[in-house]
């Protein structure tokens, strides 16, 4: 593999890393600044990127269209997914709640947002809002803050248009990071097309294109997984004489096998700690990286007991502990983040968070003894286990049953859940609303689960999870008899992670919407084992070529016998490859949406006093508005209590408060949808008045188009 390739593949979770690792403390001390974090955040990441790049494995005039090849895919992806990105700031939906926290740390650096003199409490004031909750007087964002943190970068190089262009860039940045993992794993000539794949798909178009936190998280586990699997190669490039033979190397992206040498400086302990830093941040960015990076902390206990049964004369055992002590340190940032800041969102999740934890602690648990007990247990049962033969093909068994169950889920089970919190209510009344939007009938009370490997085939298409099914079982067996190292951590992640995501995806089940669950591990783990897998059958082609060239008349030999037959096949399995996620995809990738918000946002900021306390009279302008005039209009909001059967809230309580507000000396301004809903106080102007184009909302097929989206806002000053 070129060193280019290997170093471009690893720079953005390098970088992501040291930025992150300086970013929460100082959002924690409040000093979240450009100085500070230039200084802290950016020397932390150059750090990292010069220290991770020493020594790249590869050959720097290896495969030089490969790497061509690759970086024209990211640049591509960046460029059109710059040119029609979203503009999601009023807050609907997640991407609008990440930015409207990007916004708030770009320009103050503290948490948490102070809720503004109202002239004193009164049970009619409001400070949350969807996104938002209030703690202790002030309010605190609804998600972890690593997307935020990266995301404010973008804000201070260019305001809010700057902010908006962060996703495509990460969203390129991915491209490579997978392309560098797929050229690790399946050769250097599989990368191009596992970028090319991995780009044209629509989750991670939709991804790529707003401010979500899939794609931060994909570069820092898949930036992972390379900086460990170039820790291996520096590794076992200078192995002990004493060393015994490890078998079949990881493939044809890692060189041969490495020349006894003697282990000076053990170059593989720093690229393995950086690899578990890695891992561990991506907590900091989602919380569900919990369960991603759960093999690694397995991994990490196996070849720690590795170490001590071989006593450090097997190279991979040597990775353990600095593995596991980078996974701490970034473990850490993120349960500190969910406790200091994300506390309330954390105990939102808890029905799914809770038994995550205690499957964790039992995990550690296990672990530990394992490692701890590894010499006894080695010693007391090498000579006793008989060696079981059908284990390998049990283990490819296995990847087939699995996928076919999900197959079959559709008829046996319709997964549903009984709405008995607010949330799950108003997740009862979206879905009711959505199914009739669809034609389909209302049932609040379906979530549509069962179809989860039916989105694999909209978004990747038959072929890829087909090819992927077979490589990964394929790989199980190779990996039972003791082949195919490298592929251990990599399969294990991608096949926990798919198959947790595939049984509950845990998310509001319309699309394009739930397609963001398939980012950070799915979409990108099935294309590395389709080319992985597309590899593997050419190789079995070409053999078959072989023999039948050999014989002395037919179709088949004559077609044997060309010399383009390989490469003829080769683009056949690329199209097959290519084409069906790019159909999927051709319906909306053209479209951008929620363009217009932003001037929209900027529009009504202009047109509230300076001086303005801003007072929010009807539900859904409150919902979607109260953070963002908050945040990026700098002026006090709140929103006044409504009753349980109304959207609007009792007229004396509205004129309560804006003589509380008069009594500060600022001046009560009141936002509502309609002007009806504000004759009562006095004449109305209307300051925003969006039309655009939102995202489909489709449950039983894949999205195909855009719906239209308006929002209108109206204000009444009130100046007494």
């Amino acid at each position: 593999m070129g060193r280019v390739l290997a170093a471009v593949s690893v720079v953005p979770a390098l970088a992501l890393s040291g930025w992150l690792l300086a970013g929460l403390p100082l959002l924690l001390l409040g000093w979240f600044r450009p100085l500070p974090m230039t200084l802290l955040g950016g020397g932390a990441a150059i750090l990292l990127c010069a220290y991770g790049l020493r020594r790249l494995p590869g050959a720097a005039a290896t495969h030089r269209w490969a790497t061509a090849a690759v970086l024209a895919v990211a640049l591509g992806s960046g460029v059109l997914n710059g040119l029609l990105h979203g503009e999601q700031l009023i807050v609907r939906r997640d991407p609008a709640t990440y930015a409207q926290y990007a916004v708030w740390l770009a320009r103050h650096g503290s948490l948490p947002i102070p809720v503004g003199d109202f002239g004193g409490a009164d049970p009619a004031l409001r400070f949350d809002s969807m996104g938002f909750y209030l703690v202790d007087g002030g309010i605190v964002p609804q998600f972890m803050a690593g997307p935020p943190m990266i995301h404010a970068i973008g804000h201070w190089l260019g305001g809010v248009p700057g902010l908006l262009l962060v996703p495509p860039v990460l969203g390129a940045l991915a491209v490579l990071t997978v392309a560098g993992t797929a050229a690790r794993l399946a050769g250097p000539r599989s990368a191009p097309l596992a970028a090319l794949v991995f780009a044209v798909g629509l989750p991670v178009l939709y991804a790529s294109r707003t401010t979500f936190s899939e794609i931060p998280s994909l570069i820092l586990l898949f930036g992972g997984m390379n900086l460990l699997l170039d820790a291996r190669t520096r590794l076992r490039a200078t192995p002990s004489r004493s060393e015994p033979d490890l078998g079949p190397g990881p493939g044809p992206a890692h060189g041969p096998e490495p020349e006894p040498g003697t282990l000076a400086k053990r170059p593989g302990f720093g690229p393995a700690a950086l690899a578990g830093l890695s891992f561990g941040l991506a907590l900091l960015v989602r919380i569900d990286g919990l369960r991603d990076v759960l093999p690694v902390l397995i991994l990490a206990g196996v070849l720690i007991a590795l170490a001590r049964i071989t006593g450090n004369r097997r190279a991979e055992g040597r990775l353990g502990v600095p593995l596991l002590l980078g996974l701490a340190v970034g473990a850490t940032w993120g349960f500190t983040d969910g406790y200091v800041l994300a506390r309330p969102y954390l105990a939102y999740l808890s029905g799914s968070l809770t038994p995550l934890l205690a499957i964790c602690a039992v995990v550690v648990v296990l672990t530990a003894v394992g490692a701890a007990l590894a010499p006894w247990l080695a010693s007391r049962t090498r000579s006793s286990v008989p060696r079981v033969r059908w284990l390998p093909n049990a283990a490819a068994a296995l990847v087939v049953l699995v996928m076919a169950g999900f197959a079959v889920r559709p008829w046996v089970q319709t997964v549903r859940r009984v709405a008995v919190t607010p949330e799950d209510r108003l997740t009862s009344e979206f879905v009711e609303k959505t199914q009739i939007a669809n034609g389909l009938t209302p049932d609040g009370s379906r979530l549509y689960y069962e179809h989860s490997l039916d989105w694999l085939f909209w978004y990747v298409g038959v072929p890829v999870v087909v090819l992927a099914t077979v490589a990964a079982a394929v790989l199980a067996h190779r990996l039972v008899r003791g082949r195919e190292f490298a592929w251990l951590l990599p399969l294990a992640v991608i096949g926990w992670t798919t198959v947790t995501t595939l049984w509950r995806p845990a998310i509001t089940p319309d699309h394009p919407f739930a397609s963001r669950r398939l980012v950070p591990v799915v979409v990108p783990g099935l294309v590395l084992l389709a080319v992985w897998g597309l590899r593997w059958l050419s190789g079995r082609l070409r053999e078959r070529l072989a023999a039948r060239a050999a014989e002395p008349s037919g179709w088949l030999a004559w077609f044997a016998g060309r010399p383009w037959r390989s490469r003829a096949a080769a683009g056949a399995g690329a199209l097959l490859l290519v084409v069906p996620p790019a159909i999927t995809s051709i319906g909306t990738a053209f479209t951008p949406v929620n363009r217009g918000e932003a001037a929209a946002v900027a529009g009504l900021c202009g047109a509230l006093p300076k001086d303005a306390s801003v007072l929010i009279v009807e539900r859904v302008t409150g919902d979607r508005l109260t953070q963002v005039v908050r945040g990026q209009c700098g002026l006090p909001t709140a929103r006044v209590v409504y009753p349980p059967d109304s959207d609007v809230p009792r007229p004396a309580d509205v004129l309560r408060l804006a003589g509380a507000v008069r009594r500060t000396g600022r001046v009560p301004v009141l936002l509502a949808a309609e002007p009806e809903q504000l004759m009562a106080y006095g004449p109305a102007s209307r300051v925003m008045s969006l039309r655009t184009r939102q995202d489909e909302r489709s449950l039983a097929d894949a999205p195909n188009g855009t719906w239209s989206l308006r929002v209108d806002v109206w204000s009444t000053v009130l100046r007494g």
